[in-house]
């Protein structure tokens, strides 16, 4: 622990405090050290925080937290402000069950200014903040000289939330500093004309000094005021133009104070402007230039894989790949999409942001024209897509479930009132592990299942995938396809596809004494559940439109019916079956297997199903529970 002889001595910003200037980037050096080593063995997402050391160490030393709040934006890149709040003896527990959650949550710290697992979200909650504390500081004097932070990167300066709030932030009267780490990356490398943009933006050394001066004599001369502060500011933007040959800038041209570029890993140099900058009145950002992966040869050099590489060697980089004979859902989803987009000139494939995760990349590699990855921009995929199925082509908008929920009204307004074709590819859907409440794909069926006109469908196994992907080429209305996160139950066939028959389910298993409704992976579960019980099983297939044929048999068979979905119940299978029961008046009893109503923390996949009572044992223990009773 020599190395980390001062991290050691760090509980709390004030520990970091005592601390000389110089000391810090022996600081930097330990807190990267403790990063690599603790995720070297317990994973979780590495690059990000890796490029956000110095700033964090900066941000703590420079302002007093947890009055002063840090908004993040996104929470991956929060790994070191999570260590130097307390945090650090406990974070070997990140991401497990029970232990720290893997992003900021104000429930887990009061250092923790607001929740961040999806991006673009800190302007607009750092500015309600912001605005928050000075109606307060009417009242209340002691909440004067708090300061808010918004430190936005990791691409989501691509989301429209966050150009949203930057418009709002410079509309109404605030003191909001906003931190924009550009890195040039998301989880993939960022696509768009605002990364050319900030690329472009230069600043001279000579005006930066300039500025700084001009600015610490306004102090003296008591020349900032809020009458002065415009037309000073005017004057300001158009001497940075000059100076920097930059004929424009959004920052400035919104009346936002700009700063930088700088080099986002000069610890000391960060300090020194954050201090400069510190109580400036009036909203102003400050652009940093940081390298994700910093520090670590391999994640600089890979930043896309190691944005969360898993369990690796420190001193090697090499990565522990746990080899399966099974393929990942998405990896069946890509390789399929790319099949039929070969043989289909009317696919294209689009993602926000997700190309590797989603696998997308795989059709990406053969047919680059007939992939768009649109940055971290839920809303705009999805009514890009509707764009492109008005004038006749076949998107497939492949979007993580949790995602999915940003671009809700996209799917109403702009695909499902026109039924345009868009195909819902949904991947990570239920319950997805380590990266916990705000990553959940839990709702995706509930919600869409109130769509008028929309197709809600969901493979048992990686075969239906196949064959639910090739059936939606000709399905004539928005259409969702929902799968979980990580390897299909069972060997992929690689044989000619079928055309399901949309609307309608299969039975797997006949039985006297009660049946389960399944849709979804989860009917692998109930498969294993009921094995050796005289226990009758239906594969839904689809939530919309449901197979009537097999409520109506169940309903006349059986006076007990289970369901059983990973997802919420309020909304999806369970509600549908008994909705159609009441409808029709059938006398039977539904019992819903799923998601009660509440939110689902961080653990193991494994573990959370246990939790919930959706693997195996629950779902037996249920049956038999309810049979008995």
């Amino acid at each position: 622990m020599e190395k980390l002889s001062l991290l050691e001595n760090i509980n709390t910003p004030d520990d970091l405090k005592k601390l000389p200037v110089e000391a810090l980037p022996q600081l930097c050096k330990e807190l990267r050290e403790f990063i690599i080593t603790e995720l070297s063995h317990n994973p979780g997402h590495l690059a990000s925080s890796l490029g956000t050391v110095e700033l964090t160490v900066a941000l703590h030393y420079v302002y007093d937290t947890p009055d002063d709040r840090l908004v993040w934006d996104v929470g991956h890149q929060a790994y070191a402000h999570k260590i130097l709040t307390g945090r650090r003896e406990r974070f070997h527990t990140n991401r497990q069950l029970g232990g720290l959650a893997p992003f900021t949550n104000p429930k887990e710290s009061d250092y923790d200014a607001f929740i961040a697992g999806h991006a673009s979200n800190s302007i607009s909650a750092a500015l309600g903040e912001e605005v928050a504390n000075e109606m307060l500081a009417k009242d209340n004097p002691k909440i004067k000289n708090k300061h808010v932070v918004a430190i936005i990167g990791d691409g989501a300066m691509t989301g429209g939330l966050a150009f949203e709030g930057l418009n709002n932030t410079s509309m109404i009267p605030n003191n909001l500093l906003i931190v924009l780490n550009d890195n040039n990356m998301a989880i993939d490398p960022i696509k768009g004309g605002f990364t050319q943009y900030l690329f472009d933006i230069t600043t001279s050394s000579g005006y930066n000094k300039w500025r700084y001066r001009f600015y610490k004599l306004g102090k003296k001369l008591h020349l900032w005021n809020e009458k002065s502060k415009n037309n000073i500011q005017r004057f300001n933007n158009s001497v940075k133009a000059i100076l920097s040959k930059q004929q424009k800038n959004i920052f400035s041209g919104l009346n936002l104070r700009y700063f930088g570029p700088a080099d986002g890993h000069d610890v000391k140099e960060l300090v020194r402007i954050f201090r400069e900058i510190k109580d400036y009145k009036g909203a102003r950002v400050l652009h940093l230039i940081t390298v994700k992966g910093k520090g670590y040869a391999p994640a600089e050099n890979d930043q896309r894989t190691w944005h969360a590489p898993g369990e690796f060697c420190v001193e090697t980089g090499e990565r522990n790949k746990k080899e399966s004979a099974l393929p990942l859902w998405q990896q069946v989803f890509g390789n399929t999409l790319l099949d039929l987009a070969k043989s289909n000139p009317k696919i294209v494939g689009i993602t926000p942001a997700m190309l590797g995760g989603c696998s997308l990349d795989i059709m990406q590699s053969e047919l680059p024209d007939r992939v768009f990855d649109v940055g971290i921009a839920e809303g705009h995929a999805v009514t890009f897509s509707a764009g492109l199925a008005k004038e006749g082509m076949l998107p497939y908008c492949n979007i993580y479930s949790s995602f999915l929920q940003r671009a809700y009204d996209n799917i109403i307004h702009d695909v499902a009132i026109l039924g345009l074709p868009v195909v819902f590819c949904i991947d990570r859907a239920g319950l997805v592990g380590e990266d916990g409440i705000t990553h959940h794909g839990l709702f995706d069926l509930s919600f869409l299942n109130s769509i008028p006109g929309m197709i809600v469908s969901a493979p048992m196994n990686g075969n239906e995938l196949r064959d639910l992907l090739y059936t939606a080429q000709t399905a004539g209305a928005p259409m969702s396809i929902r799968y979980p996160r990580g390897k299909v139950p069972e060997t992929v066939q690689d044989t000619e596809y079928k055309k399901l028959t949309i609307g309608k389910g299969r039975k797997l298993k006949d039985g006297s004494q009660t049946a389960v409704l399944s849709i979804g992976a989860i009917g692998n579960a109930v498969q294993s559940a009921i094995k050796d019980l005289d226990v009758a099983h239906y594969d839904m297939r689809f939530l919309k439109p449901i197979d009537t044929d097999i409520l109506d048999e169940v309903g006349r068979k059986y006076k007990l019916v289970f369901t059983a979905e990973e997802g919420i119940l309020a909304g999806g299978l369970a509600s549908t079956v008994r909705d159609y029961f009441a409808e029709k008046n059938i006398d039977c009893r539904v019992v819903g297997i799923g998601i009660k109503d509440q939110f689902i923390e961080h653990g193991t996949q494994q573990e959370l199903r246990h939790l919930c009572h959706i693997d195996e044992d629950g779902i037996r223990q249920t049956i038999l529970e309810k049979i008995r009773n």
